[in-house]
């Protein structure tokens, strides 16, 4: 907020990379309520990758342009004649329609007379740039910033999140002499921040929090969490607050006790001094949920022939853009010969990892399934992490192709 503040800084980009769960995207959350607050945010970018709206460049300008135009209506009828003048504009590069949409018009906003620079909103945030599909596309994004934007010195502070995925990592690449190395301001999450100490003060805030509105006397309990239980999980956690969210969202959970809920979840943490990987822990988080969500579900008497696994997957795939047309979640339950709604039973027990929810990019009624973090995604995805929880994509589509009964499929 203080780089954002010095409108007279030299250095117009601000980059932010770290690991998966480091929390860029609540940081960007939080800069773009701050900002909005203050009446400075110009436009704001949230990529992600699990929805086909948000994973690729096509919408990216014209949304800047409509975010900017707001802020001024003489921008937006420099906006609107450029359009007039080059109707096909949306179909070109976007470095064109950069220049075109935001860098011409924003130029002729400023030879106004009457424009005061000073008052007009001057953030631009990008979150979740390696979300983007496909890594020429990241950097040319990348590319068009450092050209439209930079190079022609406009009044922007732009604030970029990312994984530090080759796109980013080479332009920001002082050996390599990448070519934003000298034009940002690298703030490195994984390497330079311990979140240790955050971690801890939001699990105590919050596991304290829930246990005040618990029906369980054991939670409303003072000595509810132990210092012991908050060290272990903040051990397990890895500096990820991805871990210790899904933690809280679990232990939530209304319909249980969260001094039980909270000592399931201890069960599955490694053991205090044994040296883990970053997602170990996390992945024995998700593992364990799946595993109580499967074991409930297969225990009621009209899905013992079901498999859960089977049909979580079977969701997933078709929540993914990438496999092709998605069904809405109702009928994709009718596809697969279940009653009304049993997609929502299905999840009953994963809310802390996954929801269905009416999706916001189409006109009509569409349910869809939504992930709280990317990580279990792709913990479902890999074979190596989810091990015995794994169902392959072609063991759903043979169950889709030779099995009336899709839910008796492997069983």
């Amino acid at each position: 907020m203080d780089w954002i503040g010095d409108r007279e800084g030299p250095t117009h980009l601000l980059c932010m990379t770290g690991a998966a769960g480091a929390g860029k995207s609540a940081l960007q959350q939080t800069i773009a309520e701050r900002c909005a607050d203050s009446g400075i945010l110009g436009c704001a970018i949230f990529f992600s990758s699990q929805d086909p709206t948000r994973n690729n460049l096509y919408r990216i300008i014209p949304t800047i342009t409509f975010q900017l135009g707001k802020h001024d209506r003489r921008l937006r009828d420099y906006i609107r004649e450029a359009v007039e003048e080059d109707p096909p504009i949306f179909t070109r590069t976007i470095q064109t329609q950069m220049d075109t949409l935001v860098v011409r018009p924003f130029k002729e906003l400023q030879a106004n007379v009457n424009f005061d620079a000073g008052s007009f909103p001057h953030v631009m945030l990008i979150d979740g740039l390696d979300e983007c599909a496909g890594e020429e596309r990241q950097a040319e994004l990348l590319s068009t910033i450092k050209h439209c934007l930079l190079d022609n010195d406009l009044p922007f502070r732009i604030f970029i999140a990312s994984r530090p995925e080759w796109a980013i990592r080479s332009a920001l690449n002082a050996e390599a002499r990448g070519y934003l190395h000298p034009l940002a301001h690298h703030i490195q999450l994984s390497d330079k921040y311990d979140a240790t100490k955050d971690i801890r003060r939001y699990l105590w805030r919050r596991l304290r929090d829930i246990g005040s509105r618990s029906y369980d006397p054991r939670a409303r309990s003072k000595s509810w969490p132990t210092m012991e239980d908050i060290e272990k999980l903040v051990l397990a956690a890895s500096g990820q607050f991805v871990y210790v969210a899904t933690v809280v969202k679990y232990v939530s959970e209304r319909r249980s006790s969260p001094v039980d809920r909270l000592e399931t979840v201890i069960d599955w943490t490694p053991e205090e001094g044994q040296l883990a990987r970053p997602f170990e822990a996390l992945d024995a988080l998700y593992a364990g949920i799946l595993s109580a969500a499967k074991e409930l579900y297969e225990a009621v008497d009209m899905h013992r022939r079901r498999n859960f696994l089977l049909l979580l997957r079977a969701h997933l795939i078709n929540n993914d853009a990438r496999f092709g047309a998605r069904w809405d979640a109702h009928e994709f339950d009718e596809i697969l010969d279940l009653e009304r709604n049993a997609h929502e039973v299905l999840v009953s027990d994963l809310h802390s990892l996954v929801v269905f929810h009416q999706s916001p990019y189409f006109q009509r009624h569409f349910m869809e399934m939504h992930f709280y973090h990317r990580s279990f995604s792709e913990f479902l995805d890999s074979k190596t992490r989810s091990k015995n929880l794994f169902i392959g994509e072609l063991q759903v589509k043979l169950a889709q192709q030779y099995s009336c009964n899709f839910t008796q499929y492997a069983r």
